[in-house]
């Protein structure tokens, strides 16, 4: 089978990894990116369209197709998902659909979503300026959750407690989102919904991370992981668990709020990654994406579950009923975090053997590299990689994992400091 990925805008090699897996899956995976770096993939299956817009893409990719006969279209990024429905609608490839896609990309446009068609969700607002980030905020409450509609990763998503937080973060928060890599990395020219800050009510309890898959009305929950950080002002998103804490008529619960989102989305057969927290007992979502969860979602998944992210992609890209089951974990227990350092500009980062060569160890990347600057809320939320470790327990697993992290060396210097 032959599978084409595709970025508008290439986000440095941080798929790499994850397209070599659907090689290994015996798939033969062809790379076009909008605007990207040359030798990033074998060259006799890699092109650079050298444009970010849609028409240039779409006319690439076509070109292309008539060669190489695609049997799907995929991505792994956040920001190329409503460019692959479009390509693939212009390819007669199966896919979403532009507007399932639009829906599950931009946050306001699935809240309203999930609001017409009964998915549980928070109170949620659009606000184009302060005054109405305080009057949105004034009405539901503080704690508010601010984030952006196009946003990924956690950038610019901040719990407000206060008014005066208010008056500080949302500045920030709408100057940053206009240089927010994962908005520049759209393609141009595709109706992407309102581009903006959205206020929502608190959910105050627990959240977790779901790898599940849409077949023709049915949602599998694939795998199910506890996010078991401890909560501050932002959401770096940087440790979990698997198997999950919950029971299984909670199990059930959560089923039944990712059905309800599926549906409200508009995906009948989707890959997806959910995130749901509870609030006062019951499960609201938080969102669901129409791609894998990053970091080492999908190894957890594997390895906890036997279910493989990754494999339903190249099954569901090809029009091919994936290999599916409702959640059922194996009993073996993993812990992963993003690992992350103080701001500044790296100029060396050292993993020692006693960590990169750990039979412990499961999962370990480094996205980051000498030269990058990192950037910690409010500015940004860089992170340096993953780390996930396996373990007889919850307390085996994490003590493994956070003794490694502790041992990975970061230098940094300030931009001031560099000669």
């Amino acid at each position: 089978m032959r599978l084409l990925a595709l970025e508008a805008r290439q986000n440095a090699t941080y798929y790499q990894s994850r397209y070599q897996q659907v090689q290994d899956l015996g798939a033969e995976l062809y790379v076009l990116n909008g605007v990207g770096t040359p030798d990033f993939w074998p060259a006799d299956r890699y092109r650079v369209a050298g444009s970010q817009r849609i028409d240039d893409l779409i006319t690439e990719a076509k070109a292309w197709h008539e060669q190489e006969r695609f049997d799907g279209i995929i991505t792994f990024s956040e920001s190329a998902v409503t460019t692959v429905a479009a390509v693939a609608e212009a390819l007669g490839l199966p896919g979403v659909g532009v507007e399932a896609a639009r829906t599950s990309r931009n946050k306001l446009l699935m809240r309203e979503a999930h609001r017409a068609h009964g998915a549980p969700h928070p109170d949620f607002r659009l606000v184009t300026d302060l005054r109405e980030a305080f009057g949105a905020a004034e009405d539901f409450g503080y704690p508010v959750i601010l984030k952006p509609t196009l946003g990924a990763a956690s950038n610019f998503v901040f719990k407000i407690d206060d008014r005066e937080e208010m008056a500080e973060l949302f500045p920030r928060a709408l100057a940053g989102i206009e240089g927010m890599s994962w908005f520049e990395m759209e393609a141009h020219g595709l109706d992407l919904g309102p581009h903006g800050l959205l206020v929502e009510s608190f959910l105050d309890g627990e959240e977790f991370l779901i790898e599940a898959v849409a077949w023709d009305g049915e949602v599998y929950l694939g795998s199910i992981v506890d996010r078991i950080t401890v909560e501050g002002g932002t959401f770096d998103d940087d440790v979990h668990h698997a198997p999950t804490s919950l029971t299984p008529e909670q199990v059930a619960l959560v089923h039944r709020v990712v059905t309800a989102g599926a549906h409200a989305q508009g995906l009948r057969r989707s890959v997806m990654h959910a995130e749901v927290r509870f609030h006062r007992g019951e499960p609201y979502l938080l969102e669901i994406a129409i791609r894998p969860g990053g970091g080492g979602l999908d190894l957890i998944a594997q390895i906890t579950a036997e279910h493989s992210p990754i494999r339903a992609v190249v099954d569901v890209a090809r029009g091919a009923r994936p290999r599916v089951r409702h959640y059922r974990p194996t009993g073996v227990h993993v812990t992963a975090m993003c690992l992350l350092c103080d701001a500044g500009r790296i100029t060396s980062i050292d993993v020692p053997a006693e960590v990169g060569e750990s039979e412990r160890v499961f999962f370990l990347k480094i996205t980051a590299k000498a030269g990058d600057v990192v950037r910690r809320p409010p500015e940004g939320n860089s992170i340096l990689g993953f780390l996930g470790t396996t373990g007889t327990s919850l307390e085996d697993a994490r003590a493994t994992m956070l003794d490694y992290a502790s041992k990975i060396n970061v230098d940094l210097v300030q931009d001031g400091e560099l000669p």
